[in-house]
């Protein structure tokens, strides 16, 4: 007799479990139809990490087209370069960021943090019944967690890559229409895509740094309370 009820336990106890743990690929697809459902806050949200991305990206790939220039060893290029602005000593041999684009990049990306951080908490607040709900059938704390950790992701690789695309393709154009066809033909390939890659990951990082903290206050709601808030 004791063997069945401790036999009907485990079995009470894995039916439990798996009501209440959810596979991945269900999180990801219960992920994806909040953010089909909210798609123009999603959008406004992501623009902010777009702008940003896009200029940290246009930065970067643009000192990529001068060390192409500069790569080269022909005078000519070296002096067009000091001509637009960029400050070169004869000694040179690269191009880096000066300190005042850097301040500018790191302010920009902080405001896109910040802004991602509101967001996400005016989502939270805008979706207390339905946490509340997926507590009420049983949906653990890291459940809730994860689900707004992936809405985040989704958003903010999207985001970062269409960014990092988009300054990018300025940073050439601008090449282009400045130094001619030089600019584009002396640039290394593998440069540009270093930081076209480097551009999508610190999106997504920051996506995920601002969501941190609203996904942290999503998870630790309590359902009656999150039930009794009117909307």
């Amino acid at each position: 007799m004791q063997v069945r009820i401790f036999s009907d336990t485990l079995e009470n106890s894995a039916r439990e479990h798996r009501l209440v743990v959810l596979p991945f690929s269900k999180s990801v697809e219960i992920a994806y139809k909040s953010i089909r459902v909210r798609f123009f806050r999603a959008l406004i949200t992501t623009l902010s990490l777009v702008l940003a991305v896009s200029f940290l990206s246009f930065v970067d790939v643009s000192n990529d087209v001068a060390n192409g220039m500069l790569a080269s060893g022909k005078p000519g290029l070296r002096q067009d370069l000091i001509r637009s602005g960029y400050d070169l000593n004869p000694q040179d041999t690269n191009v880096a960021s000066n300190p005042k684009q850097r301040w500018i990049i790191i302010l920009s990306l902080l405001v896109c943090v910040v802004g991602i951080v509101n967001a996400q908490l005016m989502a939270v607040t805008e979706r207390f019944r339905e946490i509340g709900t997926m507590k009420c059938l049983g949906a653990l704390d890291r459940f809730i967690l994860r689900l707004f950790i992936l809405e985040a992701g989704m958003q903010g690789l999207a985001g970062a890559a269409v960014g990092a695309l988009i300054g990018t393709l300025f940073a050439l154009a601008g090449g282009l229409a400045r130094f001619g066809l030089a600019a584009v033909q002396l640039v290394a390939v593998a440069d540009v895509a270093a930081s076209l890659a480097g551009a999508t990951a610190i999106g997504l990082l920051l996506s995920l740094l601002g969501v941190l903290y609203p996904a942290w206050v999503a998870a630790r709601m309590q359902p009656v309370e999150a039930m009794r808030v009117e909307q």
